[in-house]
């Protein structure tokens, strides 16, 4: 490509963020998608609006016409927001402006009695619902594939580790059963939020809705807020808050635990691919593709980049959802900083949370895994992995204190002369009379000493999953 081509200034296309580059949760969280999120609520309000009686509903009409972000000019709309420090101000001014294009009337119900928070976080919401839906498929994608490998590899022997070393024997299918048991949990917090935990927002311009009654000092009309609320619900599809939420960030606390937990999860399945593809374990590979884990200097390498993108994503989004987090600590009832800091962290979260899980797609779908080398792996300590169990079955006879010296000393024999540990043991004299040459060999096969991975492996699969949450309870207000 030539320089500068396919480019335009300022354009954030990835470049330092490949593991979401390309995706479709960074499609789903660009610019135009947000300024389409705060077209759609704008367009939503005024229909709702409509069916209260509160503003015609030609006007609402000619509204949805003209809200499509094709017709906006995205970059003016941004650089117009440092005058009012937030996109909604100068939105409603070209909205308006679109409006009264097609019906002059129909201009002075744009934004009725509404206030930019309330359009900027039905927005969010909108972008956010959209986003996690992207997101839950491509978790029900890992999920899937990690179930394939549990049941392949139920019986697959390969070494645990604990702090890096080799500890007893396990299997490849509790640990892919163990992997799926997280992303499932991912996957359950994301629905707890797609079903009634993404709320719109009605507040009006200090959480009083005031801008959506009657002006004058008269009694709220019966029922007006209850059907405005519930027809605001049924347009954008989001859920029905009980209070107004300017300064009560609980649906943006609640969005950043569960991204950061989602990517969490999955770092897991990337730190231990990585960990088990290094040349001298080669244990499971990544899917090849062509050009994939290409190094810039050195021909011979294949590097783990799937992995990799996976793991850098899942030490990015705690960190920035703390970000979102603290944002619950905003003042009075419209905050000067704390709700505009939340917009980008947000996206970040979203995009990256979104591009872990299509990358996690991939990587479980394809996952090389090498039962030859973890058979020999699990040899290489010379039956030292299975010192446990050394311990337990000489216990009842030597007791607990004298048959783990015991095994320890043999064990550190074995490893600073290389003599094999059934050498060791079949000359050691306190075990003269207990263990024969058949009984040592038996003991010292680390493929027998799978404890209840099987077991445990067919639980993880045929448990159902928890139930569906229930939905928010909604009080009589929006």
């Amino acid at each position: 490509m030539a320089a500068g081509s396919g480019s335009l200034p300022g354009l954030d296309a990835g470049l330092l963020s490949p593991v979401r580059a390309g995706t479709p949760a960074e499609a789903a969280v660009c610019d135009t998608a947000w300024l389409q999120a705060m077209l759609d609520a704008e367009a939503a309000l005024a229909r709702a609006q409509a069916t209260t009686g509160t503003l015609p509903a030609s006007a609402a009409q000619t509204i949805t016409d003209v809200a499509h972000a094709d017709r906006f000019d995205l970059t003016a709309l941004a650089r117009g927001s440092r005058l009012s420090a937030n996109p909604v101000v100068g939105l409603v001014h070209a909205l308006t402006a679109l409006v009264a294009a097609q019906d002059p009337a129909a201009a002075e119900y744009v934004h009725h009695g509404s206030t930019s928070q309330d359009i900027l976080d039905t927005a969010a919401m909108l972008v956010a619902d959209r986003t996690l839906r992207i997101i839950r498929g491509d978790l029900t994608r890992v999920i899937d594939a990690l179930t394939a490998l549990a049941l392949e590899h139920r019986d697959t022997p390969m070494a645990g580790r604990t702090l890096a070393l080799h500890a007893a024997p396990t299997t490849f299918g509790l640990k892919a059963a163990g992997w799926r048991h997280l992303v499932s949990d991912a996957r359950l917090r994301v629905d707890r939020l797609l079903d009634g935990n993404l709320p719109f927002s009605l507040g009006g311009a200090a959480g009083t809705l005031a801008g959506y009654l009657p002006p004058g000092p008269r009694p709220v009309p019966d029922g007006l807020l209850d059907r405005l609320a519930d027809a605001y619900a049924g347009e954008t599809g989001l859920a029905r808050p009980v209070l107004p939420w300017h300064t009560l960030r609980t649906p943006l606390a609640d969005l950043a635990a569960a991204l950061a937990f989602t990517t969490g999860a999955l770092g897991k399945i990337a730190i231990d691919v990585q960990s088990l593809t290094r040349t001298e374990v080669a244990e499971v590979t990544e899917p090849a593709a062509a050009g994939r884990g290409a190094s810039s200097a050195m021909p011979h390498k294949r590097n783990p980049v799937l992995a990799t993108l996976i793991r850098c994503a899942a030490l990015q989004v705690p960190v920035i959802a703390a970000g979102l987090t603290q944002c619950l600590v905003a003042e009075d009832e419209r905050s000067a900083g704390a709700w505009h800091a939340e917009w980008a962290l947000l996206r970040e979260c979203l995009r990256l949370a979104g591009g872990a899980a299509h990358t996690a797609a991939e990587l479980t779908a394809g996952l090389v895994v090498d039962p030859a080398r973890m058979h020999t792996n699990l040899h290489l300590t010379g039956g030292r992995i299975v010192s446990e169990r050394l311990t337990r079955t000489l216990a009842p006879h030597l007791g607990a204190r004298t048959a783990k010296d015991l095994i320890t000393r043999a064990c550190r024999t074995a490893d600073t002369t290389g003599t094999p540990l059934g050498t060791i043991l079949a000359g050691a004299p306190e075990l003269h009379g207990l263990l024969d040459a058949a009984d040592l060999t038996d003991l010292l096969d680390p493929t027998t000493y799978t404890g209840a991975a099987a077991a445990l492996v067919d639980t993880a699969l045929t448990t159902p999953p928890p139930p569906p949450p229930p939905r928010s309870v909604t009080g009589p207000t929006p």
